[in-house]
């Protein structure tokens, strides 16, 4: 019933930990690569205020949106949308959005994985002086060889994919809110001590600073604020079943709105850290910066091999990616997990077994991608980049549209109004109205965008 108080798995203990646990999902690699990057590619300071508005009146709605249905069904994504469709009396095909949220956090944690790997390889290469003293040639090598060597990606893959099942098998209150306490604020303090670190490059951070906080409008184009709409919404992870999920273990008298607000709050403040720490390191070292793995893999390493200190710093900061991609591969594998033991009645230590093999054989077509089936193209892309293209620009716009959809216009306005719960009829009507009209209007923009048609 949809009017269950505890999930059959379990609930938070406390805001506090759902909060930690939500951001933890939504902080990931994009927080520590992309956000920066883009940053600085579209006006500095002037994209960060368009991004800031992106989240308040995308983000925030669609995620309160996200996690009220979550808490309504109680169930994993695919059963809770079975049953709210059936308590508003709609047409039963609104249950395939549990479905798509379910496969889009599995995609996506397929190739996910193999990334993360990657971090965890080079956690080690860093521990054993892979970069000292090493030009950018040398860097790159290193990089080509470890990407061509099947075995490390897959190797790797597995390490990454054995610690993320190991805490799902755990539970909620043993598994993801234990690994929510301790990873989360690891993360923050692992963050502040390289944003510490680049402080000490003196003119350096203050040339960090300027690249993304410069408010050079000149930059800022009608793209600039589609690309900040897109980076909004996939930021806080929506439309992936996983912020659902967690709010199915939402407690009743913990509020949706002052959550999601902090939670998105949280993850903005992620993202800018790790600019701030990023490109002190890169101007500092002569380099210039680049986007996705290049700056992470083939363009740090080279400061870390050359500077003082770039030892403990570069362990440090691959040690940050492994923590960042860990909390939101928790939050990925859950939902299907959660399925299986509602379903199929599995337990849920059999429940893992199943959907992490499953992740992982993926996972394996996707390291060997990369080398051994490089040549493979489907639609143009290798596995890797159809997987990318098939979650990121289709499965989790359609996603977030149609929670935003479905909340604002199909659930009864009673059954919103009830889990929502806010003090203030002003802030609900603004909310009903940002769901029903600009979230979805927004991110149908995006889907067009990234799909080439505007």
């Amino acid at each position: 019933m949809a009017d269950t108080t505890i999930s059959q798995h379990g609930q938070w203990s406390s805001r506090f930990v759902f909060i930690l646990a939500a951001t933890g999902s939504a902080v990931g690699l994009g927080n520590i690569w992309k956000f920066p990057y883009i940053v600085g590619e579209n006006g500095g300071g002037a994209f960060v205020i368009v991004y800031l508005f992106c989240v308040i009146g995308i983000g925030i709605p669609i995620m309160m949106a996200e996690t009220m249905l979550g808490r309504r069904g109680r169930h994993s994504p695919i059963n809770t949308m079975e049953i709210l469709t059936s308590e508003a009396k709609a047409d039963p095909n609104w249950h395939y959005l549990g479905w798509m949220g379910v496969i889009a956090g599995f995609l996506i944690l397929s190739y996910y994985s193999v990334i993360a790997g990657w971090a965890l390889a080079y956690t080690g290469k860093a521990f054993f002086g892979s970069f000292f003293g090493e030009s950018a040639s040398g860097i790159a090598t290193l990089y080509d060889n470890f990407i061509a060597s099947p075995w490390q990606q897959i190797f790797w893959h597995t390490v990454f994919m054995t610690a993320t099942m190991a805490i799902v098998v755990r539970g909620v209150e043993s598994g993801l809110e234990k690994s929510a306490r301790f990873f989360v604020p690891i993360l923050f303090v692992l963050l502040i001590l390289l944003v510490g670190y680049a402080m000490t490059k003196e003119s350096y951070y203050f040339q960090g600073l300027h690249f993304l906080f410069n408010f050079d409008f000149s930059k800022l184009s009608g793209d600039s604020v589609l690309v900040a709409m897109g980076q909004a919404f996939f930021s806080l992870g929506l439309g992936m079943g996983a912020i659902m999920m967690y709010g199915a273990y939402l407690p009743k008298d913990i509020s949706i709105a002052k959550t999601s607000m902090i939670i998105a709050g949280a993850d903005t403040l992620v993202a800018l850290l790790a600019g701030i720490a990023i490109f002190p390191l890169v101007f500092a070292n002569g380099l210039t910066p680049a986007d996705g793995p290049g700056l992470i893999f083939k363009t740090l390493p080279i400061a870390f091999g050359n500077m003082f200190g770039g030892w403990l710093v570069g362990i440090l900061f691959f040690v940050l990616l492994f923590f960042a991609a860990l909390t939101s591969a928790v939050s990925l594998i859950e939902p299907a997990v959660a399925w299986l033991v509602e379903a199929h009645k599995f337990d849920r230590y059999k429940a893992c077994v199943w959907s992490g093999l499953l992740t992982w054989g993926l996972g394996v077509g996707v390291a060997l991608s990369f080398n051994l089936w490089s040549g493979l193209k489907l639609f143009g892309h290798n596995l890797f980049g159809l997987v990318d293209y098939l979650t990121s620009n289709l499965m989790l716009p359609i996603g977030g549209f149609c929670i935003a959809v479905f909340a604002g216009w199909i659930m009864q306005q009673q059954h919103s109004e009830s889990e929502l719960a806010v003090s203030s009829p002003q802030f609900y009507q603004l909310w009903k109205f940002s769901v029903c009209y600009i979230a979805p209007s927004a991110v149908f923009l995006v889907f067009l965008h990234v799909v080439g048609v505007i």
